[in-house]
């Protein structure tokens, strides 16, 4: 067996910066805000900080680029990933591309606080891009400083770890550093600016194309860049599709669509809503990316969205999710239309992602059940009921799934002792009106009488449940807690739940407390509940 040796110098990292190669650059060498017309990337260095401190290194993203845990400690570690060197190879830029905000055209966009700092083949053979996220000014910046706070940068370290290690396709991030600086910010656009602390996060995927970097060609009618850059995904990411043509074009963008469906079928499961689902934040492999003013379902609302500019229409709301993503394929479509000029093909797809979440969607709820398959005679209505009942009152998704599992399918009962499992999932107790109680009690007696059918023992199903019914996920509280806490200079939190988000399917007596549902006090509080697009 052939051991890995882990690199012990960043110049060491083998770099094939393919994407930049490949595709035309800006010709503007200067770093300003502006137009970016026939190019798909501009040239920019990060802007150097003053006093950098490593906060924190996910160590499986480590392993993945062949970084050893002693290089990831070193001084030089803490130096490039907070932009202040470029290691061998590096060649940084910043990517063009536009997209609809809320449903409206938007125009250019771009990466306005992230710089890619190059793509790097590891020891398996495999492609990840390197980016810094919070590492100052670009061309695409606009108004903006191209920086970001520690508190944002802490919530998307961790929830793009924690969504890896849920099962759910993500953007993964490597490592946490503070500037040393201060950034200004008004959290939630009221007036009340203030200064907080700077930070950088490095992000790893194997792409950061978005479904905007193909929307802006089209609306500016560069059609011979547009196939370029199709080209170029389909040959360095979609390889066993063939050499592009119509067909292989159609085939390209049907696999983005079950992809996307397959993704939203997984947000679906754990609880996660995106909350800005704008078509720059869609990712062109099927990855969660852009790990904004995301939330976690706690309470078991459909109309739920993390996102205060969101508040008066919820367009990104939990239970919009799926019809979203279908829009912006739309959007997608329309963008790649003139590689393909065949409305029928590309409505055929957008049939194939509606077909693969249906179907994943429910499979997916059997699976949440501990059921061995989807019998629509019977699982149509036993889902609906259910989600009715999760709706009526406040109820914990997360806890109340997990619980579920406890339910023994040898019961008795069917008096309220039947219902003891779920109680710790009910935020409050006093909703549960006698009507309710009685129209659970049904439902449970239907659900018991459904998992006798299966014929699989309590133990089976309760681990068939517990494999894809999270303990742990990144409830909204721990994120501000350990925000709370770094921002005093503690960063013991953080690693605590980057451990404990490793093993989100175990139970963990180290860390029980981090699987109880949301407490009271975190029902309203700032970071707790819905937060702004600023970071």
């Amino acid at each position: 067996m052939n051991t890995i040796q882990l690199l012990t110098q960043l110049d060491d990292l083998s770099f094939d910066n393919h994407f930049i190669r490949d595709l035309p650059c800006d010709t503007e060498p200067h770093n300003y805000p502006r137009q970016v017309f026939a190019a798909c990337y501009s040239p920019v260095l990060p802007t150097k900080v003053v006093k950098p401190q490593r906060v924190a290194v996910s160590s499986e993203v480590a392993e993945l680029l062949d970084l050893s845990p002693e290089l990831c400690s070193s001084e030089d570690f803490t130096q490039v990933f907070a932009g202040n060197r470029l290691s061998k190879g590096m060649e940084s830029y910043a990517l063009c591309y536009g997209g609809h905000q809320f449903g409206h055209w938007a125009g250019q966009l771009g990466d306005g606080r992230a710089i890619n700092l190059g793509e790097i083949i590891n020891s398996k053979g495999e492609r990840w891009a390197l980016q810094l996220k919070g590492a100052g000014p670009t061309p695409y910046s606009r108004t903006a400083d191209g920086l970001a706070v520690l508190r944002s940068s802490i919530r998307e370290f961790l929830c793009s770890e924690a969504m890896h290690h849920l099962g759910v396709p993500t953007t993964r991030a490597l490592s946490l550093t503070l500037t040393g600086e201060s950034v200004i910010r008004d959290m939630f656009y009221n007036g009340n600016r203030k200064a907080e602390p700077g930070a950088v996060v490095c992000r790893v995927a194997p792409s950061f194309t978005r479904f905007g970097s193909f929307q802006l060609l089209t609306a500016r009618r560069d059609l011979a860049l547009l196939k370029q850059l199709a080209d170029h995904t389909i040959r360095t990411h979609h390889p066993h599709l063939g050499e592009p043509s119509v067909s292989v074009y159609v085939a390209w963008f049907t696999e983005i669509c079950q992809k996307t469906a397959e993704m939203i079928v997984h947000w679906q499961r754990v609880g996660f809503v995106h909350g800005v689902m704008n078509t720059d934040n869609m990712s062109i492999l099927g990855l969660t990316i852009d790990y904004g003013p995301y939330g976690w379902l706690e309470n078991y609302d459909p109309n739920w969205t993390p996102n205060t500019t969101d508040a008066e229409h919820r367009r990104y709301r939990f239970g919009n999710q799926a019809e979203i993503a279908f829009w912006n394929l739309g959007q997608l479509a329309n963008a790649l239309y003139p590689l393909i000029e065949q409305v029928e093909a590309l409505q055929e797809a957008l049939n194939i992602y509606t077909a693969t979440f249906e179907q994943g969607w429910q499979a997916m709820m059997a699976n949440k059940l501990g059921l061995r398959c989807y019998q629509p005679e019977t699982d149509e209505s036993l889902f609906s009921d259910l989600i009715a009942l999760l709706q009526r009152v406040e109820t914990d998704m997360t806890v109340f799934y997990r619980q579920l599992a406890m339910i023994s399918r040898l019961a008795q009962d069917h008096d309220e002792t039947l219902m003891l499992p779920l109680m710790s999932a009910y935020y409050v107790p006093e909703q549960l009106s006698a009507e309710y109680k009685t129209h659970l009690l049904t439902w449970l007696n239907r659900y018991i009488k459904r998992v006798q059918q299966d014929n699989r023992s309590d133990e089976e199903r309760r681990t068939a449940m517990h494999a894809v019914n999270p303990n742990y996920v990144l409830r909204n509280y721990l994120a501000q807690l350990a925000i709370d806490k770094a921002e005093a200079g503690d960063f013991t939190m953080i690693d605590e739940l980057l451990d404990c988000l490793r093993r989100p399917y175990d139970e963990q007596p180290d860390y029980v407390a981090f699987a109880e549902k949301r407490p009271d006090w975190a029902r309203q509080r700032a970071g707790c509940s819905m937060l702004s697009c600023s970071s």
